[in-house]
């Protein structure tokens, strides 16, 4: 499970720690949460809420040793880098947003990702802002090319309109994990059901 509070780095506060650790309370699967993320303090206090992974983005930018400092501190498999991702005018690739993908930071995101594997990270999920709640499918272009410009596991996220989009970005794409919100809070499918098409379709999955 994948907790983002999308607006804690834009409102200048920290993530909201009550529903983190009534959430872990609750879960009992791996917790990565994220927003506000920027010191080595926040992934503390995450991981004392509950959190089993910590995903920094906005922070990471502004503050690259933090990623370093955490891994170094928590292990390279506590530490997520996020990255939200906006297609260039000119399709000359793809740019780093931060900020709830508000403001752009003229990063190139094949390089910021593999920054992030030198900073220790251990997976990156890798948001599409183009694609993010449009419900047609993930950018599969941008999520192959981190795919392949890093060793570390890349996760898809943003565009999930139903469960063949995550076949789509899993088997086409090269990408680790996909990320999915809409299509399961609204009833249209669940986690089995997604998970069977996976394995019917020929991707690797742990069936209950």
């Amino acid at each position: 499970m994948v907790f983002y509070d999308i607006t804690a780095t834009s409102e200048g506060r920290s993530a909201m720690l009550d529903i983190i650790t009534r959430t872990a309370e609750m879960c009992f699967m791996p917790l990565t949460v994220g927003g506000g993320v920027r010191t080595l303090a926040d992934f503390r206090t995450l991981f004392l809420a509950g959190a089993d992974k910590v995903s920094i983005n906005s922070g990471a930018v502004s503050n690259p040793q933090a990623v370093r400092e955490a891994a170094d501190h928590y292990g390279s498999q506590a530490v997520v880098f996020s990255i939200d991702a906006k297609k260039r005018a000119n399709d000359s690739g793809w740019e780093v947003f931060v900020a709830g993908g508000r403001r752009a930071t003229g990063l190139d995101v094949l390089e910021w990702a593999v920054r992030g594997q030198e900073l220790g990270a251990g997976e990156i999920v890798l948001n599409s802002i183009d694609a993010d709640g449009m419900k047609t499918g993930y950018d599969v272009e941008a999520t192959k090319a981190v795919a392949q410009a890093v060793d570390i596991p890349v996760i898809a996220s943003g565009g999930a309109g139903n469960a063949l989009h995550m076949r789509d970005v899993l088997r086409d794409a090269e990408a680790d994990a996909a990320l999915a919100a809409g299509i399961f809070h609204s009833g249209q499918t669940t986690v089995g059901k997604v998970k069977q098409l996976l394995a019917d379709a020929g991707v690797h999955v742990r069936l209950v």
